[in-house]
């Protein structure tokens, strides 16, 4: 495997790649249409992972950057599952800077628990508490 390179930059971003992936892949957002994708790519702090130029994996933090996160869309391209680069992305987010100190961090998987854990997530430990407002048919 290649060296993978993360950036947070924007401009490097393969906002079209990242499109096809979620529109038609993603099981948690398919159909998303791609005004929403760019609005959300905005308004994140992204995470693009890259062999040489191509960017093969992606994921967004959605933080107010003092006090709480949610981990989003993180995902590799399917050729290339299973050679560790999605650890390699989340190395980077749970090693950004500016993410350092957040007293909350969430992020919704329903496959993923093992690989997630070995970050320092953890089920909710309060679960009582939390709440959503969840349209699954939003993109439809």
């Amino acid at each position: 495997m290649e060296d993978i390179r993360i950036s947070t930059e924007k401009s490097e971003l393969d906002t079209e790649m990242i499109f096809n992936f979620l529109h038609n892949q993603a099981r948690w957002c398919k159909g998303i249409p791609r005004s929403v994708v760019e609005k959300a790519i905005e308004h994140s702090l992204c995470f693009g992972a890259y062999i040489g130029t191509r960017q093969v994996g992606f994921a967004r933090m959605v933080t107010d950057y003092a006090t709480f996160g949610n981990l989003v869309d993180v995902f590799v391209v399917e050729e290339l599952r299973g050679k560790g680069i999605s650890r390699v992305i989340l190395d980077a987010v749970s090693n950004h800077p500016e993410l350092q100190g957040l007293r909350r961090i969430t992020l919704a998987t329903s496959d993923k628990q093992e690989l997630y854990a070995k970050f320092g997530y953890t089920e909710l430990a309060r679960p009582e508490i939390f709440m959503e407002k969840f349209d699954p048919m939003v993109y439809s």
